[in-house]
C-alpha cells in the first residue's frame, strides 16, 4: 500500500492544511505570513500521526523548501528593491502624473492606466504595486473611488503570472518540475484572453455600453499586440520580462497613437505643455525601465548562461512514509548566485541608482540609498516568511503522499476537471494573496489529476496560474492595499465587483480549456 484508505476521513485530512489557511486568511482576515506557517504547522502533524510520516521525510521536505521558496524571492527581494529605487527618485509620479492629459476621453484614461500601465508596472513589480499607484490617478481623474479601486485591480490581473519579473511562473516550474519552454505556449493563449477580459471589464466600468463603442476597437487591438508581444517573449524563453515587454509596448503604441490624435485634433492653449512635450517628459522617465529591459535581455540571451558559474543546490535522498509512499532521490531547486533574474535586478538596480545620483531625480528630497534599501527590507518581511511557510507546507504534502490523495479524488470528476482547473488556481490566489503562492500550494496537485485524467498537463497548469493571476485580483490582501491609497473607498463593495467580473473571466478560461481539452480528446 502507497496510501492510506482512500475515503472521506482522510481526503478531509489532505486537505486540511489548506483549508486552515483557507479559514485564517479568509475567515479571520490573516495574513499569509501569519496563516502560512499554520498551514505548515497542520501539514505536519496531518503528516506524522495520519499520513505515516518521520523526521527523515520532514526535513528532506523542509530542505528541499528552503532551496525552491530562495529561488522565488530572490527575485521578489530584488524587483522591491528595484522599486523603491525608482519610485525614490519620483519616476513613477511623473509617469502618473504626465500620462492621463495625453488621452482625451474617460474610457480612453481609463484604459491607459488601469489595463495598460497597470500591467506595465505588474511586469516590472508587482505587489499590489499597480493597484496603490492607479486607483488615486483615476480618482484624480473623476472616478468614484470605489470604482477606481476597481479598475485598477481589474486592470493590471493579466500581466500577474509573467509579472513581477516572472515570479509567480518561475514558482510553477520549480514546485512541477514541467520546463518553462512547454507551459509558455497554453499559458500565453489563456493569459491572452484574460488580456482581453480584464480590459473589457475597466472598459464597460468606465463608461458601460457608450465606452465599448467609443474604445471597443481601441482594446481590440491593444489585446492583440499586448497577447502577441507577452506571447513571442515567453516561448522565446524570455518569462522574466514577458508580462514587462507586453505592457511596455502596449504603453508605447498607446501613448504614440494618443498623441498623434491629440496633436492632430487640438492645439496646445498658452502655458499648457504640448502633447510632444508631455510624451518627451515620458520617454525620459522610462530610463530605469530600459535599463531594465537591456540587463535582462543581455544577461539571459546575449551572456545565455555564462553567468551561471557559481549555483546553490543540495542533493536529497529518497525518503518514504510508513504506508509506502516514496519520493525518489532527487537534486533540489538550483540557484545561480550571478544569472539568476534576482541577480539581473540587482545590476539593473545598481545601474539606475547610478544614473540618478549623476543626472539628478525628478524630486528635491535626498536620494539615499539607506533610505532605499530600509523600505527593501522592511517590504521583504512578511512575504519571506509566507512563501517559505507555503512552500514547506506544499512539499510536506507532497512527500506524505497527501497531494497525491486529493489528485485521486479531484480526478472524479472527470471530464469536468479542465473546467475547475482555472477555478483551483483562483482559489489559491484568493486565500493567500498571490499567484505565485497558489502555484506553489496547487501546482503540483493540478498536474497529477492531469496526469492521472491523462489530460494535457501544460494546458492544465496554464490554466492553473492562468485561474491564479485573475484570482489574485480579488484577494482579500490585494484589495486593502488597493484601498489603503483611497481614502474614500471602502473594502466591502470592491471586493464584491472585483469578485463578480473576475469569476466570470475565470469561467471564460474554463470553458476555454474544456472546450480544447473536449477536442484534443
Amino acid at each position: 500500500m502507497n496510501l492510506p484508505p482512500l475515503n472521506a476521513f482522510y481526503v478531509f485530512l489532505a486537505a486540511l492544511p489548506i483549508l486552515v489557511v483557507l479559514y485564517l486568511m479568509v475567515g479571520r482576515n490573516w495574513g499569509g505570513s501569519k496563516a502560512g506557517p499554520m498551514g505548515w504547522a497542520t501539514a505536519v502533524v496531518v503528516a506524522l500521526i495520519f499520513f505515516g510520516a518521520r523526521g527523515q521525510l520532514l526535513l528532506v521536505s523542509w530542505g528541499k523548501a528552503i532551496l525552491l521558496s530562495l529561488y522565488v524571492l530572490y527575485i521578489i527581494w530584488m524587483a522591491l528593491l528595484f522599486y523603491h529605487t525608482v519610485n525614490e527618485a519620483g519616476t513613477i509620479s511623473v509617469i502618473g502624473h504626465e500620462m492621463p492629459s495625453l488621452a482625451p476621453d474617460r474610457p480612453a484614461q481609463a484604459l491607459l492606466l488601469a489595463w495598460i500601465f497597470g500591467a506595465f508596472l505588474q511586469g516590472a513589480t508587482g505587489f499590489g504595486v499597480p493597484a496603490a499607484v492607479v486607483a488615486p490617478l483615476l480618482v484624480g481623474l473623476g472616478f468614484a473611488p470605489e470604482l477606481a479601486v476597481t479598475m485598477a485591480l481589474l486592470g493590471h490581473g493579466w500581466a500577474v503570472s509573467f509579472g513581477s519579473l516572472g515570479s509567480a511562473y518561475l514558482s510553477l516550474i520549480a514546485t512541477t518540475g514541467i520546463p518553462g519552454d512547454v507551459l509558455a505556449n497554453p499559458t500565453s493563449f489563456l493569459l491572452a484572453i484574460c488580456c482581453l477580459g480584464c480590459g473589457f471589464s475597466v472598459l464597460w466600468l468606465s463608461g458601460k455600453v457608450q465606452a465599448v463603442r467609443q474604445r471597443g476597437l481601441f482594446l481590440l487591438g491593444m489585446t492583440a499586440v499586448m497577447g502577441l508581444v507577452q506571447w513571442a517573449l515567453a516561448t522565446s524563453g524570455l518569462w522574466t520580462v514577458a508580462s514587462f515587454g507586453a505592457g511596455l509596448t502596449g504603453l508605447v503604441l498607446a501613448l504614440a497613437y494618443f498623441t498623434i490624435s491629440q496633436n492632430r485634433n487640438n492645439k496646445p492653449t498658452n502655458g499648457e505643455p504640448s502633447a510632444n512635450h508631455r510624451l518627451m517628459t515620458l520617454v525620459k522617465a522610462f530610463v530605469p525601465y530600459y535599463i531594465l529591459m537591456v540587463v535582462i535581455v543581455f544577461g539571459e540571451i546575449v551572456l545565455n548562461g555564462r553567468l551561471d558559474f557559481v549555483t546553490i543546490n543540495y542533493d536529497f535522498g529518497s525518503v518514504a512514509t510508513t504506508f509506502g509512499w516514496e519520493t525518489a532521490a532527487e537534486s533540489g531547486r538550483s540557484i545561480s548566485l550571478f544569472g539568476h533574474a534576482g541577480a539581473l535586478l540587482i545590476y539593473t538596480t545598481l545601474t539606475t541608482f547610478l544614473w540618478y545620483r549623476w543626472n539628478g531625480t525628478h524630486t528635491q528630497s535626498v536620494y539615499s540609498a539607506r533610505a532605499i534599501l530600509r523600505k527593501a527590507v522592511k517590504g521583504w518581511i512578511k512575504p519571506t516568511i509566507g512563501i517559505y511557510a507555503m512552500v514547506a507546507m506544499a512539499l510536506t504534502m507532497s512527500h506524505a503522499g497527501m497531494t497525491e490523495m486529493l489528485a485521486q479524488t479531484l480526478s472524479a470528476t472527470a471530464v469536468l476537471f479542465p473546467l475547475l482547473s482555472p477555478f483551483i488556481g483562483a482559489l489559491g490566489a484568493f486565500m493567500t494573496g498571490s499567484n505565485t503562492n497558489s502555484n506553489v500550494v496547487f501546482g503540483q496537485l493540478q498536474m497529477q489529476t492531469a496526469v492521472a485524467l491523462n489530460l494535457s498537463v501544460g494546458l492544465i497548469l496554464a490554466a492553473q496560474t492562468a485561474g491564479g493571476a485573475v484570482g489574485s485580483i480579488f484577494a482579500p490582501a490585494k484589495v486593502i492595499v488597493g484601498c489603503s491609497t483611497v481614502g474614500e473607498a471602502e473594502d466591502g463593495p470592491v471586493l464584491k465587483m472585483t469578485t463578480l467580473y473576475s469569476l466570470l473571466i475565470i469561467l471564460v478560461v474554463g470553458l476555454v480549456v474544456w472546450g480544447v481539452t473536449l477536442i484534443s480528446g
